[in-house]
């Protein structure tokens, strides 16, 4: 590919690399960055993420984003997604 250098000119991810040197085609479905998608919140967790929050805010001393992960009903979420959703809440 001739004009590969100008594409060495930006930021690549390491997904976009490995496409770049194996040839375009070769990532396969659900590889790369679409793997590393988070699920978006629904509206029902994010109620229920209001609602520990404003439980557990008021304890002195504790961590609050552990006391709602501990409390959360849906599983699999960490605690920067929950950081994350509640900032831009």
């Amino acid at each position: 590919n001739k004009k590969a250098f100008v594409e060495l000119l930006f930021w690549k991810s390491p997904a976009a690399v490995c496409e770049m040197t194996k040839g375009y085609s070769s990532l396969q479905e659900g590889e790369g960055t679409t793997r590393s998608r988070v699920p978006p919140w629904t509206p029902q967790e994010e109620q229920e993420l209001r609602e520990l929050y404003w439980k557990y805010k008021e304890v002195e001393g504790g961590d609050i984003i552990a006391a709602i992960l501990a409390h959360l009903p849906t599983p699999g979420r960490t605690r920067r997604q929950v950081v994350k959703q509640l900032v831009r809440m």
